[in-house]
């Protein structure tokens, strides 16, 4: 006598949420983890994060706080985002660990690859901008402040451009990655990437006007490096395509594996 199938159908998509639920439970945990170092030394990360701006500000200059709460809740609300960025290949694990069985070979076989380079890439960008872009534009700042007026800046609206500053960059060195999975997904190749160069260079600096504060320093920070990043997605597809198997011939070789079996 054969199950019912909406049974079946109803176990598996309680078994999935169990397992999610279990994961979701992993990647918060390690979150918390990091998280109680991160807020004992909360207002150490805050001076750490300010440095770039404290160095271009003019003698006696200083961040102030324009709430009550602020001095609090600012350097608590900068350990979460550290934690959460610290703990962030843990969660990335564990969503993998859910999505993985799901695919077939040959999409397991590019994800792994693509998904750490993805995580290396953001905080590349991220320790771009706060290493080489935030000391250039920290200083153009303060050196074209009007006379007679001073340069105070509030402690969260800094955290705040920061952290915004931050995930542009690190979204623009994804470039890499978004170029490589258009390719391997067959909905763009590799010809018409090169071929629409110009516009996309046209596009990166009209998105790098739109993320980055309006002076162009800062806009030429962001767009030469996805520029540069963009050629490099395009060689890295290049070689990553050459010579490889179309998806249905694997399908065809595990249905194989599967009858033989």
């Amino acid at each position: 006598m054969s199950e019912d199938p909406e049974k079946l159908v109803e176990g598996t998509l309680i078994s999935h949420l169990l397992e999610l639920r279990e994961r979701l439970v992993r990647a918060t945990a390690a979150v918390l983890i990091v998280f109680l170092p991160c807020a004992y030394y909360s207002n150490q990360l805050f001076e750490l994060l300010a440095r770039p701006l404290l160095k271009q500000l003019p003698k006696g200059g200083s961040l102030i706080a324009t709430s009550v709460m602020s001095p609090f809740t600012t350097p608590f609300k900068l350990s979460f985002m550290v934690a959460l960025f610290i703990a962030m290949p843990v969660v990335l694990q564990q969503l993998w660990g859910f999505v993985a069985p799901g695919l077939y070979r040959h999409e397991k076989r590019f994800a792994v690859p693509l998904l750490v380079s993805s995580i290396l890439l953001f905080y590349v960008g991220v320790s771009f901008a706060y290493f080489f872009v935030f000391p250039l534009m920290f200083q153009f700042f303060a050196a074209t402040t009007p006379a007679g007026v001073q340069m105070l800046t509030d402690i969260n609206n800094y955290l705040d451009f920061a952290l915004t500053m931050f995930f542009a960059f690190g979204v623009a060195f994804e470039v890499p990655i978004a170029v490589v999975l258009l390719v391997l997904t067959g909905l763009v190749n590799i010809k018409k990437l090169s071929d629409a160069r110009g516009y996309v260079v046209i596009g990166i600096f009209v998105i790098a006007a739109i993320l980055t504060p309006p002076d162009a320093l800062s806009q030429c920070m962001m767009a030469i490096p996805m520029w540069l990043l963009y050629e490099a997605g395009i060689l890295f597809a290049r070689i990553m395509t050459r010579g490889r198997p179309k998806p249905e011939d694997e399908n065809k070789d595990e249905k194989g594996d599967g009858q033989a079996s």
